[in-house]
């Protein structure tokens, strides 16, 4: 009961998180793009992890685990977890990067319009999968 509740507000959290993006988007400041995109992405899968019992470990990749634990979910969702798992890599990956940079990387001038609206797009995708996962689980279905 507690894992579906705690999967419910991930996914909650994630879809209005997802309002923000086009915000930050529309203000040009496509490095937040990218930071506040994987934490929407790990939030959605987290919540379809928990979805189906596997208790997420406190990583911000967990794409892997999706794939490994895909025979849980249903035929629409597995589907999908090969693109879930590179989203997931993809934007870890640029993570630090897009928040922190580095001396010789400052985000605000190295990330472009087509990198943001890849992460953009990519985070509604993985909610919207997941979305539609934990509506199906939520209903009985």
């Amino acid at each position: 009961m507690t894992n579906n509740r705690l999967a419910a507000s991930y996914i909650d959290k994630a879809r209005k998180r997802l309002k923000a993006l086009d915000v930050l988007f529309s203000e040009g400041a496509y490095s937040d793009v990218i930071r506040e995109a994987q934490e929407i992405v790990e939030l959605a899968l987290k919540a379809a992890l928990r979805s189906v019992g596997v208790e997420p470990p406190k990583i911000h990749d967990v794409g892997r685990l999706i794939e490994e634990h895909q025979t849980r979910f249903s035929s629409e969702f597995q589907t999908s977890t090969r693109r879930l798992a590179e989203i997931s890599a993809w934007l870890r990956k640029e993570r630090e990067f897009a928040f922190d940079g580095d001396i010789d990387f400052i985000p605000t001038e190295q990330y472009s319009p087509d990198q943001g609206e890849r992460a953009l797009n990519n985070a509604r995708f993985v909610v919207d999968v997941v979305g539609r996962l934990r509506d199906a689980t939520s209903s009985g279905g």
